[in-house]
C-alpha cells in the first residue's frame, strides 16, 4: 500500500489514534502522519502509507493554513479551551482595532512555546510537566506569520485565517493579539486547511472512508509524489533513469533547482497505463547536475505503477 491519504481529522482524537484507525482500514504496513494536529484541532492531516513515507517531512517543513476562533476576554491556564479561567475582561473592540492588533504579528516574529506543548525538556513532554505543575523557560523560537485575516468579529469571538511556517503555536498567537486588544484571549477552535498546497478541498473523514467498500477507498489515496505536487518536475529517458535510481547524478541541462521532483519511464507498467511515468524520487539541481536526495526502491517505484489510478487532483 503506497500513497497519501488527506485525512479530515476529527475533533476530540488525537493525531496519532486517527493515523492508527487510518492504518487499519487501508491494511497498511507502513505509515506516518505530516505534523501533529492536537486532539482539540480538526482539519487537514495528511497521512503517508509505504514508499509516501518517504516524503513526509516535506509536508512536515511546508507553510500551513489554520482557521481560528478566539474568545476575547478570557485567558486561560492551556491557551485553549481546555484550561481553568485565569482572567476575564470586559470586550469592547472594534474591527479597524482587531485588524491594527493583528498586523502587529505578520512577518517574522518570535513566539515562545507554550507549557501546553509537545516540546521535550529534559526527556520530558511540556505538556506532562504543566499537568504536574511544573513550568520550565522556554526559549524563544522564529517562526513567520505570512497572514492573518479576519473572517468574522461577533461581538466576544474572533475567527481569523492564518498562513505561517512549521511551528507556529496558534494559541500563542491567540494569547497575544488577545495581550495586544487589552482584553486578553484564548483559543476556542482550531482548524487546519492548508498544508503546502494541499487543502481540506480533497480531505476525507474517517467515518467516510469506513462507509466506503475496499476498492473506493484505495482509489481516494493520492500517488506518493501528491507531497511534493508543486516541485517543477524533470523527466529522464531510461538510461538515466535507472542510473539516478542507483544514487547516480546524471548531467542536465537545466537550470539550479532547491528541489524537484524526478521521473522515468513506466516501461514496467500494468496494461492499460504504458504512458503513465514512473515517480522515481526527489532531487535537486546545481551546475547542470541532477543530484539525488530521497529515492524510491525499484519495488516501491513498481508499486506505484500497480496501484490503483487516482481519481482526484492532489491540488
Amino acid at each position: 500500500m503506497h500513497g497519501v491519504l488527506l485525512l479530515d481529522k476529527p475533533l476530540g482524537l488525537s493525531s496519532n489514534d486517527a493515523l492508527q484507525k487510518a492504518k487499519r482500514m487501508f491494511r497498511a504496513e507502513k505509515a506516518g502522519h505530516t505534523g501533529t494536529l492536537d486532539p482539540l484541532a480538526t482539519g487537514l492531516l495528511p497521512l503517508c502509507f509505504g514508499a509516501a513515507t518517504k516524503f513526509a517531512q516535506v509536508s512536515l517543513d511546508a507553510d500551513k493554513g489554520y482557521r481560528a476562533t478566539l474568545q476575547l476576554g478570557r485567558t486561560t491556564t492551556t491557551g485553549d479551551a481546555e484550561g481553568e479561567v485565569l482572567r476575564e475582561h470586559a470586550v469592547d473592540v472594534s474591527r479597524e482595532q482587531v485588524e491594527a492588533a493583528c498586523r502587529r504579528f505578520v512577518g517574522a516574529i518570535a513566539q515562545v512555546p507554550p507549557m501546553h506543548s509537545a516540546l521535550k525538556h529534559e526527556g520530558r513532554t511540556l505538556y506532562s510537566l504543566a499537568r504536574a505543575g511544573i513550568e520550565v523557560e522556554r526559549a524563544p523560537r522564529a517562526v513567520t506569520i505570512h497572514a492573518i485575516e479576519i473572517v468574522e468579529l461577533a461581538q466576544d469571538l474572533l475567527t481569523v485565517d492564518v498562513r505561517c511556517t512549521k511551528g507556529t503555536y496558534i494559541r500563542t498567537l491567540a494569547a497575544d493579539i488577545g495581550e495586544a486588544l487589552g482584553c486578553g484571549a484564548h483559543l476556542a477552535a482550531l482548524r487546519r486547511t492548508a498544508s503546502g498546497a494541499l487543502t481540506l478541498a480533497g480531505a476525507h473523514t474517517l467515518d467516510e472512508l469506513a462507509a466506503q467498500g475496499e476498492a473506493a477507498r484505495d482509489a481516494l489515496l493520492l500517488p506518493a509524489d501528491a507531497l511534493l505536487g508543486d516541485w517543477p518536475e524533470v523527466l529522464l529517458d531510461n538510461d538515466d533513469a535507472g542510473r539516478f535510481l542507483s544514487g547516480l547524478r546524471r548531467r542536465l541541462d537545466a537550470a539550479d533547482a532547491e528541489r524537484v521532483r524526478v521521473y522515468g519511464p513506466a516501461s514496467n507498467a500494468p496494461p492499460g497505463g504504458a504512458d503513465r511515468r514512473a515517480f522515481l524520487g526527489s532531487g535537486h539541481i546545481r551546475a547542470s547536475e541532477l543530484i539525488p536526495t530521497r529515492l524510491l526502491s525499484p519495488l516501491e517505484v513498481q508499486g506505484l505503477l500497480d496501484a490503483p489510478a487516482r481519481t482526484r487532483d492532489p491540488l
